[in-house]
């Protein structure tokens, strides 16, 4: 079942509607993010392959960005009070364009301002309007359904609970392991590999 006891924390909505992009709407997603302009491009990229939170991206800055290593520091804002810092690892191409984009290798490690200077409802549009290109339809054409996405693409690649739930920013594992529940094609994608 993908519904948590008690926490409220589920992949579908109330009437069973899917709340997370799955393989095909992701790479959908990726392209159409590709022909976007750079600020818009950069952005969806980052939420695609990081899974952080739309308030997390908007907080970036060049100096949270490892270019060399190929790792972005996303500082969780979800924890008052606790403040933390996760590392991700993304595709040496998302620095590559995040450089392009933002000049980091010209401002980091000093620099201490927004990537984007957008505020949630213009970063919100901007998602919404690739995934409308993308003809992705549903609760889950939103920045929430990256995340969802990218949890569930990273446990279908093999990547080990503890990670994702690293990578997502989770205090708890219960609330990760709802990717592992996945259904439909994604359950029969990880049944494959089994066979």
């Amino acid at each position: 079942m993908l519904h948590q006891a008690g926490l409220g924390m589920s992949l579908y909505t109330r009437v069973g509607a899917r709340k997370y992009l799955n393989a095909d709407e992701r790479e959908r997603f990726l392209a159409s993010a590709q022909s976007e302009a750079p600020l818009t491009r950069s952005f969806c990229l980052v939420l695609a392959y990081t899974g952080c939170r739309i308030s997390e991206a908007l907080a970036l800055c060049p100096r949270d960005i490892q270019l060399r290593s190929n790792v972005i520091s996303i500082r969780t804002l979800k924890k008052r009070g606790n403040f933390q810092v996760r590392e991700v690892p993304v595709p040496e191409g998302l620095s590559a364009i995040l450089d392009q984009t933002h000049d980091i290798s010209d401002c980091a490690p000093s620099g201490d301002f927004p990537l984007w200077p957008w505020g949630r409802t213009t970063a919100w549009s901007q998602v919404k309007n690739v995934m409308k290109a993308a003809e992705i339809v549903g609760p889950h054409a939103s920045p929430k359904g990256l995340r969802h996405g990218f949890g569930i693409h990273a446990v279908q690649s093999g990547v080990p609970l503890n990670l994702v739930q690293r990578w997502l920013g989770h205090a708890a594992m219960s609330t990760t392991a709802i990717y592992a529940d996945a259904v439909g094609p994604e359950e029969r994608a990880i049944a494959q590999r089994m066979w």
